[in-house]
C-alpha cells in the first residue's frame, strides 16, 4: 500500500454501542494495526434530535474495555479535528455549493406536503415515487425553474434542500474488497438530499467530506451502507477526489440465523448485545453489558473476530496480536454471521482458565460478603480446584460454597441414593481415619481412606457417596480428598457428625 493506512469508526451517539458496532470497530482496528496505520474515531452527531446524553462517553469506554482504543479522535491526537460532526457543520455548505456550481447538485424547493402527495399518488397507482431524472424537470427545483426564479426564492428565504443530480443511462462500476465488482444502473438511483433545510448536511455529504479531509484510505463499515455506495462513489468523482477502498461487512444475524441481531433477541434469550451495561437516561431502563455479566474482554474480541471472518486454519483462540497478524479483509465472508450465545461462553471459559487465580479470587471475594473475612490465598486455592467447570466468576459460588459454609440441608435425591443401613458406622469409621492422619495431605488422606475401603472389601460408592454428601450437601464438587484437605480435620469431622445425626 502506497498511502499510510487510515481507517475510521464513525458511530452516532444515539444510544449504546451495539455489539455489531463493536465488531465494525474491531475490524477497522485490526486492519489499521496490520498495516501500521491509524484508527480514527469520529462522532457523527448531525442528527441532534436523536442525540442521547452519555452515549459518546459510552462508546469511548466500550472501545477501551475491549482493548481496541482509537489512535485519533476527540481529545486525542487531533490532527484533523474537530472529530464531532456537529462541530464541523460550518464546513459542509461550501462543498454543497461547489456541487451546485459544477452541475452535480441542485436546489429543490418542494414542500413536504407536495412530496407526500406524489408518494401517495404513486402508491394508488401501484408505483413507487422516486425523485430523479424521470420527473425532476416537472418538480419545483433549480433544474426546472429559471435562474431568476431560483434567485428570487433564495432571496425570499424559502426553505430548500440540495439534491445530488444522479446521471441518466449510465452504468457504475464499483469495487468492494469483500464483495468484488458491483455494477449499478444509474436510472434506478434517486436524487438524494445532501443538505437539509435546517442548514445541516445529511449523512451522505458529511461522511464523504469528512473522510476526504481526514485522509481516510479505507472505509470498512456494515452491510447496511452498501445501498449508499453508488452515491458515495459518485460524490467522490463529482469532487474530483481519490476514492477510498470500500469493504462492507456482513450482517450479524439472530441466533436462529434469520434476520439481523437486535436488543430484543438478547432480552428474549438472556444474553447482552452491548459491551457495557447501559442506563437509558430517558426511560431509566438498564440493559445488560458483557463486562457486567462477567465476560472477559479478550473473549468478546476473540468471538467477534469470528463473526464474518475466518483465518483459513483450524485455530480459534487468538490473542489481539495474533488477530492483527492473521487478519485479512479478503477472508471476510459476504454472508451474514450467526450470533451464537453458547460460543461466546465457550470463549469465556477458555479465557477464564488463563486468568491469574489471585485476580479471580479478588473478584470472587468482592461478590460475596461471606468471603470478606476469608484469607485470599485460601480463596485462590479453591478457585484452582473449581475454575475448570466455570464460565464466569459468578459461577464460583455454586461450584465452591461448601469450601466456606457447611451444608445446612442435603439434596433429597442424593440422600436417598447415598444413605444405606450401614452408612452411619461407615462414616464414623471414616471420621476416625481422617482424625488419625498425621501427615495431613491430599495424597495421605487418599491412601489412608482408599486403603481402608479396599482392606474391608467395601464398595467405594457406599463410602464415597455419603462422605461427599456430608461434606457438600449434594453429590457434586471436586475430588473429595481435596475438599477434606481444604476444610481441615475438625470441619470435616463436624460435617460427618451432622449427616450421621440426620440419618
Amino acid at each position: 500500500m502506497t498511502k499510510d493506512v487510515r481507517v475510521r469508526f464513525a458511530p452516532s451517539p444515539t444510544g449504546p454501542l451495539h455489539i455489531g458496532g463493536v465488531r465494525t470497530a474491531l475490524f477497522n482496528y485490526l486492519f489499521a494495526k496490520k498495516h501500521n496505520g491509524t484508527f480514527v474515531l469520529r462522532i457523527e452527531d448531525t442528527d441532534q434530535n436523536r442525540y442521547v446524553e452519555g452515549a459518546e462517553d459510552y462508546i469511548v469506554k466500550s472501545l477501551e474495555w475491549c482493548g481496541i482504543p482509537f489512535d485519533e479522535g476527540v481529545g486525542k491526537h487531533e490532527k484533523f479535528g474537530p472529530y464531532r460532526q456537529s462541530e464541523r457543520k460550518h464546513l459542509y455548505k461550501q462543498y454543497a455549493d461547489q456541487l451546485i456550481e459544477s452541475g452535480h447538485a441542485y436546489y429543490a424547493f418542494d414542500t413536504a406536503e407536495t412530496l407526500d402527495f406524489h408518494r401517495k399518488d404513486h402508491e394508488a397507482k401501484g408505483k413507487t415515487f422516486i425523485y430523479n431524472w424521470h420527473n425532476r424537470l416537472k418538480l419545483n427545483n433549480s433544474l426546472s425553474l429559471s435562474k431568476e426564479d431560483v434567485q428570487a426564492k433564495l432571496d425570499a428565504g424559502e426553505d430548500y434542500v440540495i439534491r445530488f443530480k444522479s446521471p441518466q443511462d449510465e452504468t457504475l462500476h464499483l469495487k468492494d474488497i469483500i464483495r468484488g465488482d458491483i455494477q449499478i444502473d444509474t436510472n434506478i438511483l434517486d436524487d438524494k438530499v445532501l443538505f437539509k433545510s435546517d442548514g445541516m448536511p445529511t449523512y451522505h455529504l458529511a461522511n464523504i467530506v469528512d473522510d476526504h479531509l481526514m485522509q481516510i484510505t479505507h472505509v470498512i463499515r456494515g452491510e447496511e451502507w452498501l445501498p449508499s455506495l453508488a452515491l458515495h462513489y459518485q460524490l467522490y468523482n463529482a469532487f474530483g477526489w481519490d476514492t477510498p477502498q470500500f469493504a462492507h461487512l456482513p450482517l450479524i444475524l439472530k441466533p436462529t440465523g434469520k434476520g439481523k441481531l437486535s436488543k430484543r433477541d438478547g432480552d428474549k434469550l438472556g444474553f447482552p448485545v452491548f459491551p457495557l451495561e447501559w442506563n437509558d437516561p430517558k426511560t431509566g431502563d438498564v440493559s445488560m453489558g458483557y463486562k457486567e455479566e462477567g465476560y472477559f474482554p479478550e473473549a468478546v474480541v476473540n468471538f467477534l473476530a469470528f463473526l464474518g471472518w475466518n483465518p483459513g486454519t483450524e485455530q480459534e483462540i487468538f490473542n489481539l496480536n495474533e488477530l492483527i497478524n492473521a487478519f485479512d479483509l479478503e477472508r471476510v465472508n459476504k454472508a451474514g454471521a450467526r450470533f451464537d450465545p453458547d460460543k461466546i461462553k465457550w470463549f469465556n471459559h477458555h479465557y477464564m482458565q488463563e486468568q491469574d487465580n489471585a485476580d479471580l479470587a479478588l473478584k470472587f471475594q468482592s461478590l460475596h460478603s461471606e468471603l470478606s473475612e476469608i484469607d485470599i490465598q485460601y480463596i485462590e486455592m479453591v478457585i484452582e480446584l473449581v475454575k475448570e467447570r466455570a464460565n464466569f466468576v459468578s459461577d464460583f459460588w455454586d461450584l465452591s460454597h461448601f469450601f466456606f459454609v457447611a451444608p445446612k440441608t442435603y439434596d433429597e435425591k442424593a440422600f436417598k441414593k447415598a444413605i444405606k443401613e450401614d452408612t452411619t458406622s461407615i462414616l464414623n469409621s471414616v471420621k476416625d481415619l481422617i482424625l488419625s492422619v498425621e501427615d495431613f495431605t491430599v495424597e495421605q488422606l487418599q491412601t489412608t481412606i482408599k486403603g481402608w475401603i479396599t482392606s474391608n472389601d467395601i464398595g467405594f460408592g457406599k463410602v464415597m457417596m455419603p462422605l461427599r454428601l456430608a461434606l457438600v450437601g449434594a453429590l457434586q464438587g471436586p475430588d473429595v480428598f481435596d475438599i477434606i484437605y481444604m476444610i481441615g480435620k475438625a470441619e470435616a469431622s463436624k460435617r460427618i457428625d451432622a449427616l450421621v445425626t440426620s440419618v
